[in-house]
C-alpha cells in the first residue's frame, strides 16, 4: 500500500497489510520467513510531516551464528515513525542535520510505500548475531563437531606460540 500525503489531508489512515513469506526480501542467505507478516499502521499529517505509528508481528527461520542449530525467531515490533518531504533537503550542496532530527526519516514527494516501512522495521528488530542459547558452544573448529551436543575428539592445540614458555614460567 502507499500512503501519500494528499489522502492524509483530509483524514487519518487505518491499515491492516499482510505480506506472505517472499513478499519481503530482508536479505541474508540463512534467513527464512516462517510465515505471513502482519502490519497494522495508523498514518497521520502532523504539519508536513507524515507519522505512522504500528505494530508488525511475524517469525523468521534462522540458523545460529556458532553452531549452525535451526531455531525460530519470532519478531514483534512496534514503532513510532516520522518522515519529512524530501524536498525540504534536497538541495546540491550538503547540510548538516541537526541533532534532534537524526531520527527522521524523509519521503518523496509521491509518499511513503508500506511495504518499505516493513522491511525497515524487520531489518532493524533483527538481532546482529543470533544464537540458540547465550551459552551455545558452537562447532569444533576442526572436526566440526556441535559442541553443544557431543564433545569432541580431537587432540588439543600443540603450543606453537611464541608466548608458550609463559605457561610454564613460574613465577619470580
Amino acid at each position: 500500500m502507499f500512503i501519500t500525503p494528499e489522502e492524509l489531508t483530509l483524514h487519518s489512515l487505518s491499515v491492516d497489510e499482510s505480506y506472505g513469506p517472499n513478499d519481503l526480501d530482508v536479505g541474508g542467505a540463512s534467513i527464512h520467513p516462517a510465515g505471513r507478516l502482519t502490519l497494522h499502521v495508523v498514518a497521520e499529517l502532523v504539519g508536513r510531516e507524515i507519522r505512522i505509528r504500528g505494530d508488525l508481528s511475524t517469525a523468521f527461520e534462522m540458523e545460529c551464528d556458532r553452531c549452525a542449530t535451526a531455531i525460530e525467531f519470532p519478531l514483534n515490533r512496534c514503532f513510532d515513525l516520522y518522515y519529512r518531504p524530501l524536498s525540504t533537503i534536497a538541495r546540491v550542496e550538503e547540510i548538516e542535520i541537526p541533532k534532534d532530527e537524526l531520527e527522521m526519516a524523509f519521503y518523496p514527494a509521491e509518499g511513503i510505500d508500506l511495504r518499505e516501512v516493513a522491511k525497515e522495521q524487520v531489518i532493524l528488530a533483527l538481532p546482529m548475531k543470533l544464537l540458540c542459547n547465550p551459552n551455545c558452544r558452537g562447532l569444533c573448529p576442526r572436526c566440526g563437531v556441535n559442541l553443544n551436543i557431543e564433545s569432541c575428539q580431537c587432540a588439543p592445540d600443540p603450543t606453537d606460540s611464541p608466548f608458550a614458555f609463559l605457561a610454564h614460567r613460574q613465577d619470580r
